[in-house]
Parts: structure tokens; C-alpha cells; sequence
């Protein structure tokens, strides 16, 4: 049958996943299940803390768990599809089903190089201006900073999107991946596919510009800041609160230059599936113990809650 343009004859695609080895099989369903299961449960649990303590109710971590529920919608966009084709073997997804897993997460993981900044510029207002911070980052901008980064981060990704999708696949419909990630996609057209690696580029080297000035601007000022503090507990307790977002920084980033930011000759599927599994699983489930791990407020918070219900329980005792 003859293509017209911008019409396919591929109506779905097949997810090639990691191994087609029966003796793997639970091995993989355990270890995705398990990953899946403790991204949600940190995850919905810090979002669930930063709602019941009221002292959490700042910028800091309404931006946190904004970033939270990123990371819930993120893993859960790829891994339920990942899990059903290990286990019915069927593994196929629709050309829409495709193009829409795509979007989810590219908007998703878009929204997030915005979010991260907003929490790079609420990091030098608190530090480099605490008497006016509540001023600077009132709750209404907070709101705006947020909606903003929803708005740019899945305009961003609309316009990826579009210009993936829009090309003729004629076949081979096989999918080297576990999920419709832009690399192992856009190889399959058998159209010209220049102007769209152009478009995808530019459009994530302008996401990623923005959001990485921002976050070095805000911490340039920081840097500044903490270093005209005299007390050296001053200092470590300034830097000690930027250190969680940084980390987040350079985990989110680092994968992200390394799987996006490279020619199509120098991918490797193989190896980039696993390097998608880090930043498409891995960096979500962690998360929440980077911010969590090293924050007195959120293990106040936690021991709190702890105590309450351990009240709670021994009232319903007697």
C-alpha cells in the first residue's frame, strides 16, 4: 500500500523489552515489581507527610512534592506496560498507545528540568535573602512557578511529539526498548527524520538551557552568599540545605545529557536501555530518600507521626 504523507502503515509496535529467557522472567517481574511498588510507597508517603505536618507547609516542599508526584506519574507511565509484556508476553502497544506513553513522559520528565529550577531559585531566596523571603516566594508564585512548569515542560513535549510522529513507518514496527523513548522510535521511520532530530534537539537544548542557567545563576549567588558567612556550622548548615537538590541536579541531568544529548550514530539500544532504566526507574525511587535522608524536618515530621500513632494505638489499647 502506498504511504501518503504523514500517514503510516504501522498501526502498533512491538516493546522488544530486556530478554525473551523464560528463566529470567520472574527475576525481571520481581525486580521492576519491587522497584515500582517502593517508588510509590516513598513517594505518595513524603507527599502524604508534607500535607499532615504542618510545618512542612513552605515553598521548599510544596515544590517537593510537586516533584514527588512527577516521579509517580513518570514510573508509572512506563512500568505497568513494562510488567504486563514480561508476563502475558504480548507485547505490543498501538501507534497511539505509543505516541501518548511519549508524551507522558516526556512531559513529565520536561515539567521536572523546570521544577528543579523554581526549587534552585527558592534555595538562593532563602538563603541570600531570608528577611524577604516570604515575600519573594509567596504562595501565589509558588502556584505560578508550578503551573508554569506544567505548561512548559508538555508544550515543550507536544511539539517533540508532533514532529516524532508525524513520519511515515512502513516498517520494521520492532521497538529495541521497554518503552517508546525517542532514540529507538525515531530510527524506525523510513522517512527523513533530519528535521526532526534538529527540532528535538533545539527543543531540548532551549528546556534544558533555561533550566540549567537558572539553577546555576541561583547557585552562583548561593556560593557567594555562604562564603561570607564566618561561622563554619553557618556554612555547613547553609550548603547542608542545598546539598539534597543538587544531588537530585546532578542525578537527573547526568542521565538525561548522556541519553538525549548525542548523535543517532552513537546510540547503543542495548545500552541504553539500562541507562533508561536509571533515570526512567531508578532516579524516581530514589528520590525521595535524597530529600529525605539527610532533612531534620522531614525526620522530625516522621517521628512525630510515629509517636501520634503509637498514642493513638495505645489509647485504642485501653
Amino acid at each position: 500500500m502506498a504511504l501518503g504523507r504523514n500517514h503510516t502503515a504501522v498501526t502498533k509496535f512491538i516493546l522488544l523489552g530486556f530478554s525473551d529467557h523464560p528463566q529470567l522472567k520472574i527475576f525481571l517481574i520481581v525486580l521492576f515489581l519491587g522497584m515500582y511498588l517502593l517508588t510509590l510507597t516513598w513517594n505518595l508517603s513524603l507527599i502524604a507527610l508534607i500535607r499532615l505536618d504542618s510545618h512542612l507547609h513552605t515553598p521548599m516542599y510544596f515544590f517537593l512534592s510537586n516533584l514527588s508526584f512527577l516521579d509517580i506519574c513518570s514510573v508509572s507511565t512506563t512500568t505497568p506496560k513494562l510488567l504486563s509484556n514480561i508476563i502475558t508476553q504480548q507485547k505490543t502497544i498501538s501507534f497511539i498507545g505509543c505516541a501518548t506513553q511519549f508524551f507522558v513522559f516526556c512531559g513529565m520528565g520536561l515539567t521536572e528540568c523546570f521544577l528543579l529550577a523554581a526549587m534552585a531559585y527558592d534555595r538562593y531566596a532563602a538563603i541570600c535573602n531570608p528577611l524577604l523571603y516570604t515575600a519573594l516566594i509567596s504562595p501565589t508564585l509558588c502556584l505560578k512557578m508550578v503551573i508554569g512548569s506544567y505548561v512548559g515542560g508538555f508544550l515543550s513535549c507536544f511539539i517533540q511529539t508532533s514532529s516524532v510522529f508525524q513520519h511515515d513507518f512502513c516498517g520494521p514496527n520492532v521497538i529495541n526498548h521497554f518503552f517508546c523513548d525517542l532514540p529507538p522510535v525515531l530510527i524506525l521511520s523510513c522517512s527523513d527524520t533530519f528535521v526532526s532530530q534538529v527540532v528535538n534537539f533545539l527543543m531540548g537544548v532551549a528546556v534544558g538551557v533555561i533550566s540549567v542557567l537558572v539553577i546555576l545563576i541561583s547557585y552562583g549567588y548561593i556560593v557567594a552568599a555562604v562564603l561570607k558567612i564566618k561561622s563554619a556550622d553557618g556554612r555547613s548548615k547553609a550548603f547542608s540545605t542545598c546539598a539534597s537538590h543538587l544531588t537530585a541536579v546532578a542525578l537527573f541531568y547526568g542521565s538525561g545529557l548522556f541519553m538525549y544529548m548525542r548523535p543517532t550514530s552513537s546510540y547503543s539500544l542495548n545500552r541504553d536501555k539500562v541507562v533508561s532504566v536509571f533515570y526512567g526507574l531508578i532516579i524516581p525511587m530514589v528520590n525521595p530518600l535524597v530529600y529525605s535522608l539527610r532533612n531534620k524536618e522531614i525526620k522530625n515530621a516522621m517521628r512525630k507521626l510515629v509517636e501520634r500513632n503509637c498514642v493513638f494505638s495505645r489509647t485504642l489499647c485501653f
